[in-house]
């Protein structure tokens, strides 16, 4: 039985197979724009950083927020401390546009992640070229040399990497291509169950001058504060965030832990 991660993945290979655009041109107009917000330099703060994110819905949970609007979740975000910000542009499968992330980024002055599935060397050009300052890469669905190239293509066109792993033989993927920046998803990308307790069992083996990030499950200030004692940077919070009533209250919450 095909699993979340296999429909995903389908679906962003087939629409890649299909997008005859000229790479070289996508990479001149990429290298072309003003600079990108520093990502990684933006978590570096006392304490753990929070990355806030914009998600309409998700394939496990469905609809999460209705009426969200980007600018406004945007702004309670830099309210309530985020460091940067994280936008989904899935439409497909999590409801969202690469219209939200121009509309959030303009709306602060946070760095902000394309939440995507990356599978082709137009998507990092596509986040570039539509305002990203940082690209996702999933190691879980990505060949060694698919990461090696997405991660060369995001310097050549200036942005940075956020690798995602789920257990130590994708963080030693990771740290193979040279990732500076890594996620620690805790949830399972083939059921969508979150484990608790993966960030910091697989962080332990992340190598000290690597940023890390703990990401999904995350949705308490105690959950929190123990992901700093683990020597977290930062986590990547969007349910919890985005269903508050009070998102600025809730994101403060989590980075005062």
């Amino acid at each position: 039985m095909a699993t979340y991660l296999d429909m995903i993945l389908a679906s962003h290979r087939s629409a890649a197979a299909a997008d005859n655009r000229s790479i070289d041109d996508l990479v001149a107009h990429a290298i072309a724009l003003p600079p990108a917000r520093p990502f990684t330099a933006a978590l570096a703060v006392d304490g753990i950083s929070v990355i806030a994110e914009v998600k309409r819905r998700s394939p496990s949970k469905g609809e999460l927020r209705a009426d969200l609007v980007p600018s406004m979740l945007a702004k309670a975000y830099a309210a309530g401390g985020a460091a940067c910000l994280s936008v989904l542009t899935d439409d497909q499968f999590f409801g969202g546009a690469a219209a939200d992330l121009v509309e959030a980024r303009a709306a602060t002055d946070l760095p902000v992640l394309r939440k995507d599935f990356t599978v082709s060397d137009a998507d990092v050009c596509d986040a570039r070229i539509m305002g990203a300052d940082a690209v996702l890469l999933i190691a879980a669905a990505l060949s060694d040399d698919e990461l090696r190239r997405f991660s060369s293509l995001a310097r050549e066109v200036g942005i940075e990497c956020l690798v995602e792993v789920h257990d130590e033989a994708e963080l030693e993927r990771a740290l193979g291509v040279g990732a500076d920046l890594i996620g620690v998803n805790q949830r399972d990308l083939t059921t969508f169950e979150v484990d608790t307790d993966r960030a910091v069992r697989v962080g332990v083996a992340v190598p000290d001058g690597v940023s890390k990030v703990a990401e999904s499950g995350v949705s308490t200030p105690q959950q929190a504060r123990r992901l700093a004692e683990a020597g977290f940077d930062a986590i990547l919070v969007g349910e919890a965030l985005v269903t508050a009533d009070d998102p600025a209250a809730a994101l403060e919450a989590l980075r005062c832990s």
